[in-house]
């Protein structure tokens, strides 16, 4: 399951947005520690005519597909809690897209979260840490159109250092950041150590039929 300090309430921007600091971390209720181990490796410079520097109108996301690490399912809208924390997506097999950020395809850094996994086995998100850079990641959005990202850079985070404004905040083009849970397992806590983020670039679009 996930908690996160929240960024600041507001609504999407096309151009910034300023967020708390706040730690951002992610709690599952699970047995083991999943994901260690993770390179971190700088982005590489993002590349004219490759890395796509216009933006798609506004359509939220419904559906996520990662070929290269066979995910395809839902996504929901998720908001803040009432202690000011990010909502936590209900359910281990979907995803949830940060609604007070920009959607996928728009301006600036869009957030989709999910779960690793639970008592019952692996979450939507098991198989992030797999990720490496090259690797697309496609989000369906409510108008039909498919927004076409490409990762640069997959990380690792311990909860205390989770980099939260560079996350939320707009990057100057049209970024996804994905994340989950990662690093050793707390069985006291009940929580795992880390956050693993992964970041993409928009590099096209397929338009509605």
């Amino acid at each position: 399951m996930i908690r996160s300090a929240s960024p600041e309430h507001a609504r999407r921007s096309p151009v910034s947005q300023r967020h708390r600091r706040a730690a951002v971390g992610l709690l599952l209720l699970a047995a083991t520690g999943l994901l260690t181990g993770l390179r971190q490796a700088p982005p590489p410079a993002l590349e004219p005519g490759r890395i796509a520097p216009v933006s798609l109108a506004t359509a939220v996301p419904v559906n996520l597909d990662i070929p290269a690490i066979d995910l395809t399912g839902p996504v929901i809208e998720i908001g803040l809690d009432p202690d000011g924390t990010v909502e936590l997506p209900p359910a281990n097999e979907i995803t949830g897209w940060y609604r007070y950020g920009p959607a996928p395809g728009e301006p600036g850094a869009a957030v989709i979260l999910g779960h690793v996994d639970s008592y019952t086995g692996p979450a939507v998100f098991f198989r992030l840490s797999a990720l490496r850079p090259g690797d697309q990641i496609h989000v369906t959005r409510a108008d039909g159109s498919v927004a076409h990202f490409l990762v640069h850079n997959v990380s690792s985070y311990p909860k205390s250092e989770f980099p939260t404004r560079e996350i939320y905040e707009s990057k100057g083009f049209s970024a996804l950041h994905l994340v989950t849970c990662g690093g050793e397992f707390d069985t006291t806590a009940r929580s795992y150590l880390s956050n693993v983020v992964v970041y993409s670039a928009l590099i096209g679009m397929t338009p509605p039929r």
